[in-house]
């Protein structure tokens, strides 16, 4: 498959990541960010352009998505005003507490993803490895020797990938009762030194 990957958003991609990164990330989510055209308008508002490399085909189209956390800000967080922006006063306080349970920091020593995504018509295509190579690439030109990211226990083909790409596992955080609002029940970091390249 043609597919370019690129340093950073364009403004007419906004919408297509905003419906991508809800359809990865959805399931996980939904009941505290939904319903779903709600949280496809919280993400296009908040998305940050210069923190994700973006995957798109020959014709223009949005078919993957990486974002990636700095201490100068994160792909999809956004701020109180922006949830009150969109779910009003009270939904947007009650929806911010819930997303604070969630493991929201930044890693300054390891280069920390904010999610993967692709398409789900073009997955098995190859594309999520192209993504985490270009994300080694920022990684290692930000001056970062490692990379780190999280899986939730759900997502087990991602988790595949990520092994076979040389991730190792150094930490599970259990939910508890919040596996109840977030729909899954723990996570997992996982980290890659870039000195050790796999295809």
């Amino acid at each position: 498959m043609d597919v370019t990957i690129y340093s950073g958003l364009h403004a007419h991609l906004r919408p297509q990541a905003a419906r991508l990164y809800w359809e990865a990330f959805g399931g996980k989510l939904g009941r505290v960010l939904g319903p779903d055209t709600r949280a496809v308008a919280f993400f296009e508002r908040v998305i940050r352009a210069d923190h994700c490399l973006a995957a798109v085909d020959q014709r223009g189209n949005l078919v993957g998505l990486a974002g990636f956390k700095t201490p100068s800000g994160s792909f999809a967080g956004g701020v109180w005003g922006d949830l009150i922006a969109i779910y009003g006063p009270w939904g947007g306080r009650w929806r911010g507490c819930m997303l604070r349970c969630l493991n929201r920091d930044v890693d300054n020593d390891r280069f920390l993803v904010d999610g993967i995504c692709v398409a789900r018509e073009h997955r098995g295509k190859g594309i999520g490895t192209m993504l985490l190579a270009a994300l080694y690439d920022e990684a290692a030109q930000r001056g970062y020797r490692s990379i780190r990211l999280d899986v939730i226990d759900a997502n087990w083909r991602a988790r595949a990938l990520y092994e076979r790409q040389g991730f190792m596992a150094t930490r599970t955080d259990n939910l508890g009762l919040l596996r109840h609002v977030f729909g899954f029940a723990a996570s997992t970091t996982m980290v890659r030194p870039l000195t050790e390249r796999r295809d």
